[in-house]
């Protein structure tokens, strides 16, 4: 743990006028919401994974979601350097 970072950051936030820590408390407000909503997406993948199993009869299909958002990120990074080269 960085306590002379932290100590900093108090210092700093400590200095901002009132409008400014209330953007800044916004902000972190909307970094926290948008992990929670990831954390929701990841539980309505899985209930809906678990939903297609019972459709299925207990016949799995493996599916990674890890792999499959890999797979996407090398897509776009692909997509992204031929545009660049380009």
């Amino acid at each position: 743990m960085n306590i002379q970072l932290v100590e900093s950051l108090v210092q700093i936030i400590q200095s901002l006028s009132p409008e400014e820590q209330k953007l800044l408390k916004s902000q972190l407000e909307q970094i926290e919401e948008k992990k929670d909503n990831w954390e929701e997406v990841l539980e309505e993948i899985e209930a809906s994974k678990q939903k297609d199993l019972s459709v299925r009869q207990g016949k799995k299909i493996e599916i990674s979601i890890t792999e499959i958002i890999h797979q996407m990120r090398e897509e776009r990074d692909q997509q992204l350097l031929e545009a660049w080269q380009s």
